[in-house]
């Protein structure tokens, strides 16, 4: 089959994170504790920190109160906890049950499938009485309260992690050797990479399809979002898309596809209707997928770069002449707009800047690329931005294209590396599923757009 259609990823993990530009560790020389993860849905709780630091509970359900106009309520906000559900998938449920546009529904950030989640969610109008009422399997509505504002994307301060690690071998002082690797990555981090769900676990595609999106090869997006085959989905889908792919046979596929495959099913059944209308399928997909589909491209040529600056040999730990600093909030640990370049104007900031980065006061940064990006406040980036632009033959024309300027994506920048606060051992156990082994129960918190599963990792390598 023809290599542009098929991508063989089975070869493991690694080869599926190098696909997304995920290739280097901040810590290479330290071991880590190796296991694995989500091996249970229960395995991995995830729980939202609103802005206030209070960490949001599965259970918890305060009483509801009314809807008040002399309040000036404008919004039904809820916790939504679900069970190995996505985001999208739990959002479309709750739009289909009470019959609204899941476009009328906010919530702050996109949360593992493979989990137990609670998440801040609000909804335009008055719906406490509905959302009472409302049972949708393996989602939970709970503390139901009118509010004037409503949830924002990026509006938490980050998420709390309880994850139980299995599989891992029994060493001599295991328990030491976790804490002295939890210790040693509470101080200098990890690579703040955007991890695999941005992309797809199992087609890690979505930068692809996003990059065709941004050069209107509309054509090009429908093949590798519906057709093109990975090894790490399972056979029968593997099947249903080589048909697709052999015989054009659109019909034959749309009834092959199962109704999990939502937006797979949606475009195919437009092609049937309207022949060769491949930008019409994605005007029919959701305003947050297609978002997330352009930002999955920039995410891809983030981590491209910081992978290269690996490969280059260049710290990741100290900054070097060209590197742009950003000073953190004093409040939250944020990055701010307030930034400096590393070793410029004669060194002049330099030693403030080595300190500030000492004291957890400021990070290195690097540049999300859009619209409005000048990549020349970014030295150093800029000679790995074009190195990694040249590398993967894209043209620069794409960061003028009007899908940008439409999810207004200007461009912004994000921390090169992060740090878990408030790691700890909750318990080690013998693993009952691997009889031999032992199982590690962890906690900690990450700031917002920090992913849990590029800790893990760093920590289990």
């Amino acid at each position: 089959m023809d290599d542009i259609n098929h991508h063989d990823l089975i070869n493991g993990k690694r080869t599926i994170e190098q696909f997304v530009g995920i290739d280097a560790y901040l810590t290479p020389n330290i071991e880590g504790i190796k296991g694995i993860y989500k091996h249970n849905f229960k395995d991995f709780i995830v729980k939202e920190i609103l802005d206030n630091g209070r960490i949001l509970e599965i259970k918890e359900d305060y009483y509801t109160e009314s809807f008040s106009k002399e309040q000036k309520d404008k919004f039904t906000t809820f916790n939504l906890v679900k069970v190995k559900k996505d985001t999208f998938e739990a959002i479309r449920e709750i739009g289909d049950a009470l019959n609204i546009s899941p476009s009328s529904i906010q919530y702050s950030g996109l949360k593992d499938r493979r989990s137990i989640s609670v998440q801040k969610v609000s909804i335009k109008g008055n719906y406490v009485k509905e959302l009472k009422k409302l049972k949708i399997r393996d989602s939970f509505i709970r503390h139901i309260r009118p509010t004037r504002k409503p949830v924002k994307l990026g509006g938490n301060w980050g998420n709390n992690f309880t994850i139980t690690l299995r599989n891992i071998e029994d060493k001599k002082d295991l328990q030491k050797t976790i804490e002295n690797l939890g210790n040693e990555l509470a101080k200098k981090g990890f690579l703040n990479y955007f991890g695999l769900q941005r992309f797809g676990k199992y087609r890690p595609n979505s930068h692809l399809v996003g990059r065709y999106l941004l050069e209107e090869n509309f054509k090009k997006a429908f093949e590798e979002y519906v057709s093109t085959i990975y090894s790490t989905e399972s056979k029968n889908i593997q099947n249903i898309r080589s048909v697709l792919t052999k015989t054009n046979d659109l019909e034959k596929t749309y009834n092959a596809f199962p109704k999990s495959l939502h937006y797979e099913r949606v475009m195919i059944k437009h092609l049937i209707g309207h022949p060769n209308d491949y930008k019409g399928c994605f005007d029919l997909i959701s305003l947050d997928l297609k978002n997330l589909l352009i930002s999955a491209f920039q995410s891809f040529v983030f981590n491209k770069m910081i992978s290269l600056r690996a490969q280059k040999g260049i710290s990741l730990l100290t900054p070097v002449k060209g590197d742009t600093i950003s000073i953190l909030d004093d409040d939250n640990g944020h990055i701010t707009q307030i930034k400096y370049v590393y070793d410029a104007l004669n060194g002049r900031y330099d030693e403030y800047l080595e300190k500030a980065m000492k004291l957890n006061r400021a990070v290195i940064v690097v540049p999300i690329v859009g619209y409005e990006t000048d990549l020349n406040d970014f030295p150093l980036f800029k000679t790995l931005f074009d190195e990694v632009i040249k590398k993967e033959e894209i043209d620069l024309n794409i960061f003028k294209s009007n899908l940008l300027y439409q999810f207004e994506y200007k461009g912004s920048f994000r921390a090169m590396t992060t740090k878990p606060v408030g790691f700890k051992i909750l318990e080690i156990k013998d693993d009952q599923l691997f009889p031999g082994r032992k199982k590690l129960k962890i906690e900690f918190s990450l700031i917002k757009g920090a992913y849990a599963t590029m800790f893990l990792r760093e920590f289990m390598k």
